[in-house]
């Protein structure tokens, strides 16, 4: 699928198959979250997948927006390492690592949603208690991942008015 095309297509999808997503597509998947760009080329990211169908269900346990996940194949846990990046350019890679995950899933065909973590902290703490992460790395989100029984079209989404030319 070409570049703009799929950007300009990607949908937050909540509704899958159950169907698993081969590995090689997840390597895949997560070869293209580290491609993102990374301030200073610190690369802070880790990433936990998950597609223990006992695990993916207790996440709606503490983040109440993660339902979709008992039919997802995969959840993809994305966190910065506070011990590489030692500012809070961690978000910021992190978060570009998360929308290159979303596009590339788009682009293979599978359906993916963004669940945020960070910084509610509760959602902070429900994430690392679940999944053993170490005190000195931060969970961004979680991407839901699945082979989906949706498809919705591409959204307008360019206003103008948030246009600024060389000044406000």
């Amino acid at each position: 699928m070409e570049a703009l095309k799929a950007i300009m297509g990607r949908r937050s999808i909540r509704k899958y198959t159950g169907e698993k997503i081969p590995e090689g597509d997840i390597k895949n998947l997560l070869e293209a979250a580290m491609n993102a760009p990374s301030a200073h080329n610190k690369q802070p990211w880790h990433f936990i997948v998950v597609d223990d169908r006992a695990v993916l269900d207790k996440v709606p346990e503490y983040h109440g927006y993660s339902k979709m996940l008992g039919q997802a194949s995969h959840a993809i846990v994305v966190l910065g390492d506070n011990a590489v990046q030692d500012t809070d350019f961690w978000i910021h890679d992190c978060a570009a690592a998360i929308e290159n995950i979303l596009i590339a899933a788009h682009a293979m065909g599978y359906g993916a949603v963004w669940l945020g973590v960070h910084p509610s902290e509760a959602l902070i703490k429900g994430t690392k208690d679940l999944f053993g992460v170490p005190g000195h790395v931060t969970p961004l989100g979680i991407v839901s991942l699945g082979v989906t029984t949706v498809e919705k079209p591409p959204r307008e989404n360019y206003n103008e008015e948030r246009v600024h030319w060389n000044k406000w």
